[in-house]
């Protein structure tokens, strides 16, 4: 397998162009490539600036996990310092996360903070929302986001031993609106009440009827300390 890496957004267009498959930390599918067979060339962002990017509203997608530090809202931080072992945090990338990964720890997060994403495709850099990252787990350059006025995460283990933990985030805006994501089991959701005093009954009536009652217990705690109650 020839594993390019090239150093520009132009460069890495060309090689997905040429039908390289993208490949970061390679923690998701390399058991896959072992069993299935190498594709004969793969690319990396490792090296194009935008997609090593960290702070001032940005996360770039080559970021590895153990990387994402202070420059970035707490509730990222947190949410990549939960992820796997430090070998795999040391390993796997922020795109991989979000885009690639089944459990995706890091989009509860993004989705509170109302991030969107610049993707990458051989046409070019385009922007979309992050409910079609979830459903396309396309070529991640980079996360984008305005800064919260505050948010908080949360990632506990079930209880009855589930395999999947579940995440609460929370976010206000400066324009006060909440934002909450769930992650439970593999499936995340999300809904926001505006700066009118909404409060999380609301969501629970409405795009959170879904969650269970031990979620929903956790969004309760995130929300009133996002809220300072």
């Amino acid at each position: 397998m020839l594993l390019r890496l090239p150093t520009s957004v132009s460069e890495a267009r060309e090689c997905l162009a040429e039908g390289a498959i993208p490949v970061g930390g390679a923690t998701l599918i390399w058991a896959a490539w072992q069993r299935d067979g190498f594709p004969e060339q793969a690319v990396s962002l490792r090296e194009v600036p935008e997609a090593t990017a960290v702070g001032d509203g940005v996360l770039g997608g080559a970021v590895l996990l153990h990387q994402v530090d202070d420059r970035v809202p707490e509730m990222l931080r947190q949410a990549a310092k939960g992820v796997g072992t430090g070998a795999v945090r040391r390993a796997a990338t922020v795109g991989g996360n979000i885009a690639g990964s089944s459990l995706r720890d890091l989009l509860p997060a993004a989705i509170a903070l109302d991030a969107w994403a610049d993707v990458l495709t051989a046409d070019g850099v385009h922007r979309v929302d992050l409910a079609e990252v979830q459903a396309k787990s396309p070529l991640l350059l980079a996360l984008r986001w305005r800064e919260p006025v505050k948010g908080v995460y949360a990632k506990v283990a079930d209880p009855a031993g589930g395999e999947v933990p579940t995440i609460a985030a929370a976010a206000v805006d400066t324009e006060g609106v909440l934002r909450v994501a769930v992650r439970e089991g593999y499936a995340v959701t999300s809904g926001s009440v505006g700066a009118d005093g909404g409060g999380v009954e609301e969501l629970f009536a409405g795009a959170l009827s879904g969650v269970s009652e031990a979620g929903r217990s956790l969004v309760r705690e995130q929300v009133a300390k996002v809220r300072g109650e």
